[in-house]
């Protein structure tokens, strides 16, 4: 599910939930005017496990992940109910170490002859997360429920690196240590009535989310005997809130039903950075951000015989504020924009089992902080810089689709999006400077067509027979099949000149399941990702990695035991080049992906008793992250 949280954050956030606590994924293409605007397409839905049962009932699970560093995650489940109140709380710990090594040769071509420096840095992270997320679910009568949920994140943070580069007359190496610690709270209350017998509902969200973090980083070096250093603290806040309302007007008789609602969302950002390099005099950068968002949408639906019809037009309103001030030097953007997204939907069934859908909608993505923070999101030093740019402006999105569902399993389609002034991450050079920066900037256009086909290989149609088949339809968790998908991706950039040859993508994954005997659970999956052009970096070499994992339930189900092995052949890895107008950067980046895993998962209490929802479906605001992927 989208956050207003953006770049690492946004993945720390996210590798808090463990994959035991999740019920189902939602996977939401081309969402419909009852969703935010401000989303470059598809939706992301994780729906949390939620249960109804009377006293109070727990649940155990441990992931314990090695290879060359240690990565426990414990985490207990408690939830119960007691008349009219259901309750669901989880409580969990992740210490995690990892490294992650980046090489880049980078050509600075406004220089003649060109120069070319030599960098490498190898980071060995150090993160700790408390994390404790609670819901309750209040009968207030036979019609109306109040929930609320509160989940809070604790972090503390420690980096150790080690960098070098080397160029013409250079030799230049700088360790440095950083910590962060932050914290993130989320209040969320939701009321939930039908208003009548005809189904007529009605839901209002209240919803804030705090966030806060201070990162300090200390560094030295030695450049030809001669001591360099750099000194950063960053005191970011981070505050969203948002009031919203939906209302469903269904009108069963004749195949129609309305909704309508309406949301005010607020996002407020400051961040000050305190920075000292090689200087006795430290240089303070101070970026405010403020978004004001006010929206409202229709929709209405509508079925005649074989066909489904959807329309929708939502109404967004924002203002923009954001002002940076470094060096005594007062930058201010501001940004106001009225305007209505719609979204159109037809779906034919051919039969039963086949349909064919076609799919239009306009969003809008507002940048997000990490992308305009003039702060420095990340270690440096004099050859080295990264500041986001304040002057990035929302980008537009024509998303088109058509795709034909089969048996539910099997799908072949095609999509195709237009956006305007595209922001993206890249690393830039002023003339004849050699100190690469990491950034932000803006393109005038990106296009992406893409063609998708996934389908399974029903293995025990064949091995076992069509009855056996039939009846193993009704209970995925006991069938053997390999679930296959394929994609070919298209892209073409205006407001760039591209130092290299474009070439479309071809992704390949698949996915297996094979029961063994004493009911062994085998899952294997493969991503493989030839080289070609993605978006406005060229892969040069292949991505890939390949899982394996074994699972076995005991004790009725009440114990499960997982071993699992991620990135088997130490194989994931990213290999590109990315240009701009001054530099050329070959980009290499290698992670520690190859991971062995123990998961224990035990239950106390009845776990096939009836489930009741405590998670408020928050619509957090879309924002995008900088990683380079």
């Amino acid at each position: 599910m989208p956050s207003s949280l953006s770049g690492t954050d946004l993945q720390n956030y996210l590798a808090t939930l463990p994959a035991t606590a999740i019920e189902k994924v939602e996977l939401i293409y081309n969402p419909g005017a009852a969703f935010d605007a401000n989303a470059s397409g598809s939706i992301i839905n994780i729906i949390t496990n939620s249960r109804k049962m009377k006293g109070v009932n727990a649940s155990f699970n441990i992931n314990y992940n090695f290879n060359q560093y240690q990565k426990p995650s414990p985490q207990i489940l408690l939830n119960g109910k007691e008349k009219n109140l259901s309750w669901q709380t989880m409580i969990g710990y992740n210490y995690i170490e990892s490294e992650n090594r980046n090489r880049n040769g980078q050509t600075f071509t406004t220089f003649n002859p060109n120069e070319v420096l030599a960098q490498e840095n190898l980071t060995v992270n150090t993160n700790r997360n408390f994390y404790w997320r609670t819901g309750t679910n209040y009968k207030l009568s036979e019609k109306s429920n109040l929930l609320f949920n509160y989940n809070l994140n604790l972090a503390n943070d420690h980096n150790k690196s080690e960098s070098t580069t080397f160029g013409t007359g250079i030799d230049f190496i700088n360790n440095s240590r950083s910590k962060n610690k932050n914290d993130n709270h989320e209040l969320s209350l939701q009321f939930k009535t039908k208003l009548d017998t005809l189904g007529r509902t009605l839901d209002i969200i209240a919803f804030n989310n705090f966030f806060e973090k201070n990162p300090i980083t200390k560094s030295n070096g030695f450049n030809n005997a001669v001591a360099t250093f750099f000194d950063g603290d960053i005191d970011f806040k981070l505050n969203n809130y948002y009031l919203k309302y939906d209302f469903a007007i269904p009108f069963d008789k004749i195949n129609f039903s309305l909704n309508t609602g309406g949301k005010y969302n607020s996002i407020k950002v400051q961040n000050t950075g305190v920075y000292n390099l090689n200087s006795p005099i430290a240089s303070v950068v101070d970026f405010d951000y403020d978004e004001n968002n006010l929206a409202f949408y229709l929709e209405a639906r509508k079925k005649i015989k074989k066909f489904s019809f959807t329309a929708g037009i939502r109404f967004e309103d924002f203002k923009v504020e954001r002002t940076a001030i470094q060096d005594d030097k007062r930058t201010e953007v501001n940004f106001k924009n009225t305007n209505f997204f719609p979204n159109v939907s037809a779906l034919y069934e051919i039969n039963n089992d086949i349909n064919i859908a076609a799919t239009y909608s306009k969003k809008i993505q507002q940048a997000d902080y990490n992308a305009l923070d003039p702060n420095n999101f990340a270690n440096f030093d004099q050859y080295n810089t990264s500041a986001g740019n304040p002057f990035l402006d929302p980008t537009f999105f024509d998303n088109f689709e058509l795709k034909l569902t089969a048996f539910q399993f099997v799908q072949l389609g095609a999509n195709y999006t237009i956006a305007h002034d595209v922001n993206r991450f890249i690393f830039d050079a002023k003339p004849n400077e050699l100190i690469s920066n990491q950034t932000f900037k803006q393109f005038d256009k990106l296009n992406t067509f893409s063609m998708y086909a996934s389908f399974p290989i029903p293995l025990d149609y064949f091995l076992k027979g069509k009855a056996e088949f039939e009846k193993r339809m009704n209970d995925l968790d006991k069938m053997n099949y390999i679930f296959l998908n394929v994609n070919y991706i298209d892209f073409s950039a205006a407001g760039l000149d591209l130092d290299f040859k474009k070439r479309p993508v071809m992704s390949y994954a698949a996915q297996a399941q094979f029961i063994l005997p004493w009911e062994i659970k085998n899952t294997l999956s493969y991503n493989f990702t030839p080289p070609g052009t993605w978006e406005i970096y060229s892969l040069t070499k292949t991505i890939q990695q390949f899982d394996i994992s074994f699972n076995r339930d005991f004790l009725d189900k009440k114990l499960k035991i997982g071993l699992h092995c991620f990135d088997v052949f130490n194989s994931n890895e990213i290999n590109a080049i990315v240009s701009s107008p001054n530099l050329r950067t070959n980009f290499y980046q290698k992670q520690d992906t190859r991971t062995f895993r123990i998961s224990l998962v035990y239950n106390f209490g009845n776990m096939k008793l009836q489930k009741e929802n405590t998670e408020i479906q928050t619509e957090k605001v879309g924002q995008g992250g900088g990683l380079l992927k």
